[in-house]
């Protein structure tokens, strides 16, 4: 568990809009190279046809190399010009859950890491959202804290937006428990990403596996503070768990901290080779890189938007 000093609080995560105009406008790039990226993979892969159902016209997008060429509009290109692709609702799309981790952990580093985590939250429904995806977000700490219900439609970004800056970091972690509930409370099946730093002092693998169990598609993205690797602290120390307010009396050397980050690291190679072995994607994901090259990184992989 992560300890700070005692004269040493937490980082307050509710100052400035994490949600400003500029970041709106990075979210709309972040859209458009997502779809050059994945050129035209993006729609209905995580979708269930149903046999005999209507087709209706939901929206249009831009047309990528690879699309198929049944769904352009013809119409639209006559008169403007534009290669704009259908899209119809014909077929019943899986859910997109984003599980975001509220934990009083999450408040540490520069920036917090639930900042972070917000960005990042948003930055997947923004576009999943912009591809027709159906997206929720789940807010967690020991307990299941907040739900937004499944929505759709790029202009609901808004309704994330607001959602996200209600979350106050708060409390202690156990995935194992919140993430039970969320898989009873989810009527549907679909893709879940855990968004945490997985500090949990009973342990990540029982959480994963009730998503596994519930037949659900996991992803798991790890925040970490830079920090928290190597964190500034020499000689005799009052640590205490933000957490559990467990306190500890430490003398830091240089051989502490480095048994420290080798333990670390450790930590992270076993989160990673448990979710190697169980088939479940996993992201590192450092505050210190920019959220949307993060996102990207995860696209580029073939992670979460196939």
């Amino acid at each position: 568990m992560p300890f700070l000093r005692r004269s040493q609080p937490p980082s307050d995560p509710a100052g400035g809009d994490l949600f400003s105009e500029s970041f709106l406008k990075r979210l709309e790039v972040l859209a458009i190279v997502s779809r050059k990226v994945f050129a035209g993979r993006l729609r209905a892969e995580r979708r269930t046809k149903k046999a005999g159902s209507g087709i209706e016209f939901a929206d249009h997008r831009e047309y990528a190399p690879g699309d198929d060429l049944r769904y352009l509009d013809w119409g639209v290109y006559v008169r403007f010009g534009k290669l704009l692709l259908k899209l119809y609702e014909e077929e019943e799309d899986l859910p997109i859950y984003l599980l975001i981790d509220c934990s009083r952990s999450m408040a540490m580093g520069a920036p917090p890491k639930i900042d972070f985590a917000k960005q990042i939250v948003a930055a997947l429904c923004y576009v999943g959202l912009a591809n027709l995806d159906r997206v929720a977000v789940t807010a967690f700490d020991s307990r299941v804290v907040a739900r937004m219900p499944p929505t759709r439609g790029q202009n609901r970004i808004f309704r994330v937006f607001q959602f996200l800056r209600e979350l106050r970091p708060d409390g202690g972690t156990d995935l194992a428990d919140s993430i039970k509930v969320f898989a009873a409370q989810a009527k549907r099946r679909g893709v879940a990403l855990l968004v945490s730093d997985l500090y949990d002092p009973k342990g990540f693998e029982t959480g994963i596996n009730y998503l596994r169990f519930n037949k659900f598609d996991p992803y798991v993205l790890q925040v970490f503070d830079p920090s928290e690797v190597r964190p500034k602290l020499e000689g005799d120390l009052s640590l205490f768990d933000c957490e559990t307010g467990e306190t500890r009396e430490v003398t830091v050397t240089a051989k502490v901290l480095a048994r420290y980050a080798e333990a670390h690291a450790a930590y992270r190679v076993r989160i990673e080779d448990f979710c190697v072995a169980k088939q479940v994607p996993y992201f590192a994901a450092p505050t210190s890189v920019p959220f949307d090259e993060l996102v990207l990184s995860i696209f580029r992989r073939g992670g979460l938007l196939r």
